[in-house]
């Protein structure tokens, strides 16, 4: 018989015995290679090399910094949210050393009306009104930010010690501020914070499914990494940069500015830059005595535009931007996790191929109960690759629920499982959409601020339940 004379079930069988030989290659090369920081990860925690210390809050939450500290929160359209943001963090961390540095547009009088609402009388807060109409990009809001920073020292004669990074929605750690110091104080020239998504009631198939990505990025990966030497890249939030590292990183650019303008994930690229520069990057984790972990807080999207919006923005700018941009770096470790950081289109386009995949095999089952066509023979090679590939799933499952039901509770672990074909999907449209955007830019489109909207701080409505009861 010669591939002319196939009929269409043939050709269907043909399709699906080589998509699953790809795919299932692909998908067992990434489980490879997240056993491989699963094993790195158990190591340490077996060593006791990756062991979280116990803090207290509440006398962190009062202890004096080593020197002054200036918090850079940008702010494009985040009336709803900018205000509750000011008046927690100014009251979460007393310490007279800080300055809080806001970001605002000339054509957003909403949130410059907000952030001078909650200012409250309390003089470490400043409002810095961008010269140019918003939005540009968050990476140009934060130079504007460096740019008033650096106007106050001068004025002052005095240079704050570190420079610390959020966003207009984060509800700050009590004691975060002054393990960052700690950090920074210690040596350190980049430190982050882990960030911790707040699970949805009204969203938990969606807006939850933040939760287990970072529960298991910021518990075990970033982990790995710091024990491993290799850069560390920034959340864009609970992170601080010391004051000498942030000046060596201007003495690098033409502009004599921090950050790329054009850059959509300048977060991202943060961390590696000083790494990069010959910075000490430090993974700071630590617990209450309540055992409640000491991190950035805040609601991610929940619905699907929006979603997708930001995944794209991330894939864009880490795994297609990067490229270009920060290189692979010098040693294998740092490959390696640059690789990692990189998956992003070929996690899609295998995802997509896998539940391509799902689709034929069903299509395939149906005909052949209906007399057409006969179901794909495996091959023993192709038999041992799915079983390879089912024990890595449940591998992987069985880390998702642990790291998950570790910080929220066992119930939200198995959501995680069940929500993985979410995030799939998910991956799969931001993955298209990045890739897409991506192709844009090398035609000359220029980089958008492509920012999410926040319609609700937890703070807000932590106040809310509070005032009803």
């Amino acid at each position: 018989m010669t591939l002319l004379s196939f009929d269409l079930w043939q050709w269907l069988a043909l399709f699906q015995h080589e998509l699953l030989l790809f795919a299932g290659v692909f998908f067992l090369i990434g489980a490879a290679d997240d056993l491989a920081v699963d094993l790195v990860w158990i190591w340490l925690k077996l060593t006791g090399k990756a062991d979280t210390p116990v803090i207290d809050r509440a006398r962190m939450q009062r202890e004096p910094l080593h020197g002054g500290a200036a918090i850079f929160i940008p702010a494009w359209d985040e009336a709803e949210v900018i205000g509750d943001t000011i008046r927690h963090a100014l009251s979460s961390w007393p310490q007279k050393g800080l300055r809080l540095y806001i970001g605002c547009y000339r054509n957003d009088p909403a949130s410059i009306t907000a952030a001078m609402a909650a200012a409250g009388g309390d003089a470490r807060l400043r409002i810095v009104i961008h010269d140019c109409a918003g939005p540009s990009t968050k990476a140009d809001c934060l130079n504007r930010l460096y740019e008033a920073m650096c106007d106050d020292e001068r004025r002052s004669g005095e240079r704050f010690t570190m420079t610390v990074f959020h966003d207009a929605e984060d509800l700050v750690d009590p004691a975060g501020l002054a393990l960052l110091d700690r950090a920074v104080c210690a040596g350190a020239d980049f430190a982050q914070l882990p960030v911790e998504p707040l699970p949805q009631a009204r969203s938990r198939w969606l807006g939850s499914h933040y939760c287990e990505e970072f529960a298991e990025a910021h518990g075990k990966a970033m982990v790995v990494r710091n024990a491993l030497g290799a850069g560390l890249p920034a959340a864009g939030v609970g992170c601080a940069v010391s004051r000498g590292a942030l000046e060596r990183l201007c003495h690098q650019r033409a502009d004599h500015r921090p950050f790329n303008a054009e850059s959509l994930t300048e977060d991202y690229e943060l961390g590696l830059a000083v790494a990069q520069a010959g910075g000490i990057c430090q993974f700071v984790r630590a617990r209450d005595q309540d055992g409640l972990l000491v991190a950035t807080r805040a609601y991610f999207p929940s619905r699907l535009e929006e979603v997708i919006r930001q995944k794209t923005r991330w894939v864009h700018g880490i795994a297609l931007q990067g490229w270009d941009r920060i290189g692979w770096g010098g040693s294998v470790i740092e490959m390696w996790m640059r690789g990692r950081d990189r998956r992003g289109p070929m996690t899609a386009l295998v995802l997509l191929m896998g539940y391509t995949l799902l689709a034929l095999t069903t299509l395939g089952w149906t005909a052949a109960a209906m007399g057409y066509g006969q179901p794909v023979a495996l091959s023993p090679l192709l038999e041992w690759l799915l079983i390879a590939n089912f024990i890595a799933f449940l591998w992987r499952a069985g880390f998702r629920f642990g790291f998950t039901a570790r910080e929220y509770g066992p119930a939200e672990g198995l959501r995680a499982v069940l929500r993985i074909p979410i995030t799939n999907i998910v991956a799969i449209m931001a993955g298209r959409r990045a890739t897409f955007a991506y192709i844009k830019t090398l035609s000359g489109s220029a980089a958008v601020w492509d920012k999410t909207p926040h319609r609700s701080h937890p703070a807000s409505l932590a106040n809310a339940r509070a005032g009803a009861q």
